[in-house]
């Protein structure tokens, strides 16, 4: 069996939109795109290098596949990223798609059919750690569908107010365990949570 983790960036107030660029993700006339931007210290980058060094395999979703695709391969080999793209580019990849018919980028594999029942499948093979990256409608999905063990979440100090949000409609009620929690010099807070069952519930009232 391998395990589900996502790999998200989010606002305070949950949005985990168009994260790395203006024009990223336009959805539904979101005007705030590239909101990490200025958060990113070499504290964080050494955080988000230890989520991402061994992944068993990738999921990703079209719209970060096309963006991932259209950049890791051209990192030049001297460059800062090129561990990372290393990393990226030699791993199995999986994209989630409807409209996609092939994937040229290395090691890429289309997800046919049911995107649920084709994640079902991949947990059933021995691939180690699927890492979803970005590919919020992807893990809105997954979540509704309770297919994730593992949420790493890097939490940056803006609130937005509009944007798709990581826990939307259809999220299963679910309690977390915190395994834990890091703080950055730039007030990004990166926390790791794994399911913990179902949530409990009680009063406070006399």
């Amino acid at each position: 069996m391998s395990t589900i983790a996502i790999n998200m960036f989010l606002t305070l107030d949950g949005v985990a939109q168009g994260p790395g660029g203006t024009d990223e993700d336009l959805d539904g006339g979101f005007a705030h795109g590239g909101w990490t931007t200025s958060y990113f210290t070499e504290q964080l980058g050494e955080i988000i290098w230890k989520w991402h060094v061994d992944p068993g395999a990738l999921l990703l979703g079209r719209r970060t596949y096309d963006i991932f695709a259209g950049f890791w391969p051209k990192v030049p080999a001297d460059h800062d990223d090129a561990a990372m793209a290393r990393v990226l580019n030699e791993a199995p990849k999986y994209v989630a798609s409807r409209t996609l018919d092939k994937a040229d980028w290395q090691n890429s594999t289309v997800l046919a059919g049911d995107v649920v029942e084709a994640v079902t499948e991949l947990k059933k093979q021995d691939l180690g750690e699927i890492q979803v990256l970005g590919s919020v409608n992807l893990a809105q999905t997954l979540i509704e569908h309770d297919l994730i063990d593992e949420f790493r979440l890097t939490v940056f100090p803006v609130v937005l107010g509009t944007g798709k949000r990581l826990f939307g409609d259809g999220t299963v009620p679910t309690s977390m365990k915190l395994v834990s929690a890091t703080s950055t010099d730039a007030g990004v807070v990166a926390c790791v949570y794994r399911r913990a069952g179902k949530p409990t519930y009680g009063s406070f009232g006399l």
